[in-house]
């Protein structure tokens, strides 16, 4: 196998028109906050600048806080676009963050996969109140588990019941790095483990779910995942440095800055490489802020699916936590309230190395913004409040972008 994924890079189109796994290290950052490259339509426009300049005095506290780099991405609804990078790119070397790099993202890939299931439904190859026991038979089975019992709207909206895999599979981020794991053994993993509840009981995150879902888009494709995604999404809009790497490949493709990661918090290792096999249909896709942004822009703006079939994916539960307590999950997408009034609609994604936060506002302006480390890879997990606060600051930038502070 070969580290560099052989797909052609292809020119991107030009277009008019939000978690895998979950002291601060200021000493690595030592207060020197470095640009990244400004990207704007018109080079001396004042707006843009003005713009610019917000956003990156915005990000440069989340520097300052122990994030060795951070990428973000304003896209406005005719696509004009502001991409920042602040930080550093590369601790070793003191390397800066370039905007525009690729990061891995995490949990949005099951934005992707939702909506390619939705595309499957659309075409009548998939009912989402149909059985999972109908797509793959005798696969879904364990203590108080029946495939029969668990249909495909229940795995997009995380109503299943069924356990989680990836707490068990990615508890050693660096011993799993060079290793290469199969969605069957995957699935072996959260089903040697009881059901969490009855099907439709309740909303609880599985990663579980978007994995049998990449299941069911290849066995219903008779096509691997990855191509599905380049197929159906990818190409169509154009994007150049969005993909699922295919098994045995560890690297990016394009330029990146280096994710980092930590067995000891605040002892950041570089984690860039690795093999993503273990995020799979659940979180292994790889974007730049920019391209995710103009992905759920095509989304929400009905170029990927249909109005009937985005109506059903907002149709949401309630999904609430400390971070987003009104927050609700639909069939593959986040809404949660903004500050300043209006719903917006995304995912997120964690993985180690990047944490991912974005979502389109109420007016169609789409924001991205991706940190090179977890929160707890800095501050320790078990200061809860502490944690969560590293959580929120993310969150807060999301919130104040779209708010258009």
């Amino acid at each position: 196998m070969t580290d560099t994924d052989p797909r052609p890079i292809r020119p991107a189109r030009r277009r008019f028109r939000t978690a895998i796994v979950s002291g601060v290290v200021l000493a690595l950052v030592a207060g020197a906050v470095t640009l990244g490259a400004l990207s704007r339509t018109t080079a001396e426009n004042p707006h843009h600048t003005a713009k610019h300049d917000a956003l990156e005095a915005r990000l440069g506290p989340l520097v300052d806080a122990g994030y060795p780099a951070v990428l973000a991405s304003v896209t406005e609804p005719d696509g004009d676009h502001i991409d920042v990078a602040v930080g550093k790119g590369d601790i070793a070397t003191g390397r800066k963050a370039e905007a525009g790099g690729e990061v891995r993202i995490g949990s949005n890939t099951k934005m992707f996969v939702a909506t390619i299931v939705m595309q499957l439904v659309a075409e009548g190859k998939v009912s989402l109140d149909e059985p999972i026991e109908t797509y793959l038979p005798g696969l879904v089975r364990g203590e108080e588990i029946d495939g029969t019992a668990i249909d495909v709207r229940r795995l997009l909206q995380h109503t299943s019941g069924l356990p989680e895999y990836a707490d068990k599979i990615a508890e050693d981020a660096f011993g799993l790095r060079e290793t290469y794991i199969s969605p069957r053994d995957m699935l072996d993993v959260a089903l040697e483990q009881p059901a969490a509840f009855a099907p439709g009981e309740r909303y609880e995150y599985s990663n579980t779910n978007y994995l049998l879902l990449g299941l069911l888009i290849e066995r219903v494709t008779e096509r691997a995942l990855w191509e599905q995604i380049e197929e159906r999404i990818v190409e169509p809009l154009g994007l150049t440095h969005t993909y699922l790497p295919v098994p045995g490949v560890r690297g990016l493709r394009g330029e990146h800055p280096n994710g980092y990661h930590a067995q000891v918090p605040g002892e950041l290792r570089d984690i860039t490489t690795m093999d993503p096999s273990f995020a799979w249909a659940a979180g292994a896709l790889v974007s730049t802020p920019r391209e995710l942004n103009i992905f759920m822009q095509a989304l929400l703006d009905g170029e990927l699916v249909s109005e009937e079939s985005l109506a059903a994916m907002k149709e949401g539960v309630p999904a609430g936590d400390e971070l987003w307590p009104e927050a609700t999950y639909g069939l593959g997408l986040q809404s949660y309230p903004l500050s300043c009034g209006g719903i917006v609609w995304g995912h997120g994604g964690d993985i180690p190395g990047t944490q991912t936060r974005n979502a389109v506002g109420p007016d169609g302006t789409a924001v991205t913004i991706a940190v090179t480390a977890l929160p707890w890879a800095i501050v320790d997990p078990r200061d809860e409040k502490r944690l969560l606060d590293q959580y929120r600051m993310v969150v807060d930038v999301l919130d104040e972008t779209l708010c258009g502070r």
